[in-house]
């Protein structure tokens, strides 16, 4: 499922504590990230066991236009994570609403 860029920012504004996992390269997550776990996408396959989150935790996915975290979300529900959403856009459509 998908989680809209407003309603991502809007939960962040609120203060909502968030599994935000960002599944970019190191370089794009350090020019401007909005928090969260950095995993790049080729890593997270050999990770998805290390991560300290329960099988149902809302985890929300984000890269730089939602197509690496879709199939991010896909590798998570494979290996049984049942609460997984997509950033619709990507971080992009976060920083147009900010700009």
């Amino acid at each position: 499922m998908d989680i809209s860029a407003a309603e991502l920012k809007e939960r962040i504004d609120k203060g909502e504590s968030l599994h935000i996992i960002d599944v970019r390269n190191q370089l794009e997550f350090h020019t401007f990230n909005i928090g969260g776990t950095n995993i790049p996408l080729g890593k997270l396959t050999s990770t998805i066991e290390d991560l300290d989150f329960d099988s149902e935790d809302e985890l929300i996915l984000i890269c730089a236009h939602g197509i690496r975290s879709k199939t991010a979300v896909q590798l998570l529900e494979q290996s049984g994570f049942t609460n997984v959403r997509n950033l619709k856009g990507g971080i992009l459509s976060i920083k147009r609403l900010t700009n």
